[in-house]
């Protein structure tokens, strides 16, 4: 490990100071200190954040939710507002890492956590995203698990974050603070794709702190739930995952949001299927029908192409689950 000085703050002020000046913000730490052990990552200081007041999880205006940055994984999971208005969220957060990470983890550090591929973490092999310019060893390796939606020549990692995929599919915002003042983005928007530049994974300013995540208000009822396809049912990231939301009234889907983890190199919206399932009535054909679009686009590789069939079920399924709630 290198070298690097700690500072822990007790206000955003402070906060923001020290990361004007360089400063890592690290509050958990569950990504950052492991990636800092491997030698991926040598920041030269790190700005506790984890005292600051951002750990509420509140209602707002509009009548939607609005989760606090530093609200660890297990409380957003537990909290009631959350299983009651977005069961999806709490069912994403549950099947994510250990109890014990989730009791760390917190909800700005899990959508800022970055990609498990083991050729990033190898820092003996070629990386654009961890050494631009060098290579993508994935990509003529083995390469099972990457991504196969949103892929560039100079990457094909996927984004790891299952919550931030059914936070994509809701259309939650991220709610920023920086030097400059505050700023809103949608999460779709803030999660970049790899492109040629892949070392730059999030829309952030210099020194830009995440306050808060928010969900907005959708129509009641809304159904909503969280599908997840792993290797093993233990501390596992997806091969696929599925989050879909439904607003059904007077038999017929009034609103549909969906998105797709596991297989993107960032959580993946899926608006062909949305479209195909607002103004129909639930059924299973329409599932079926629907989730045939769900890998539209995909670039898969030799080793993944698999992930193409197994998408489109995972969405059909998750599809049917939650139709059935409805």
């Amino acid at each position: 490990m290198y070298p690097f000085t700690y500072t822990k703050v007790s206000d955003t002020r402070e906060a923001l100071d020290a990361g004007r000046r360089g400063g890592r913000y690290i509050a958990g730490g569950t990504t950052l200190v492991d990636l800092m052990r491997e030698t991926v990552e040598h920041p030269g200081t790190l700005v506790d954040i984890s005292s600051l007041p951002l750990g509420e999880i509140t209602v707002t205006e509009r009548g939607g939710l609005r989760i606090g940055a530093l609200a660890t994984m297990t409380e957003t999971a537990a909290n009631r507002k959350v299983r009651a208005t977005y069961p999806a969220i709490a069912q994403a957060l549950e099947l994510s890492a250990s109890a014990q990470l989730r009791n760390m983890a917190t909800i700005g550090g899990n959508i800022m956590q970055r990609t498990r591929c083991t050729y990033f973490r190898d820092v003996t092999a070629d990386c654009n995203k961890r050494e631009p310019g060098s290579g993508c060893a994935a990509r003529e390796g083995y390469h099972r698990t990457h991504a196969i939606l949103g892929t560039s020549d100079a990457c094909v990692a996927t984004h790891p974050s299952d919550a931030a995929v059914a936070l994509a599919a809701l259309e939650a915002t991220v709610q920023l603070l920086g030097p400059d003042g505050r700023r809103s983005i949608p999460i779709a928007d803030f999660l970049l794709q790899p492109d040629s530049s892949p070392g730059r994974e999030q829309a952030l300013r210099e020194g830009e702190l995440i306050t808060s995540v928010e969900i907005p208000a959708y129509p009641r009822p809304l159904k909503s739930g969280y599908l997840k396809v792993r290797d093993r049912q233990s501390y596992e990231f997806a091969l696929t995952s599925a989050a879909v939301a439904l607003h059904v009234r007077g038999g017929v889907i009034r609103e549909a949001k969906v998105a797709a983890g596991g297989v993107g190199t960032v959580p993946w919206k899926l608006p062909a299927v949305e479209e195909a399932l607002v103004g129909e009535r639930p059924s299973d054909r329409l599932w079926a029908r629907a989730a045939e679009s769900a890998a539209d686009g995909a670039r898969p590789l030799a080793h993944n192409r698999f992930k193409v069939e197994l998408l489109k079920r995972t969405v059909e399924r998750q599809l049917r689950i939650v139709g059935d709630l409805t």
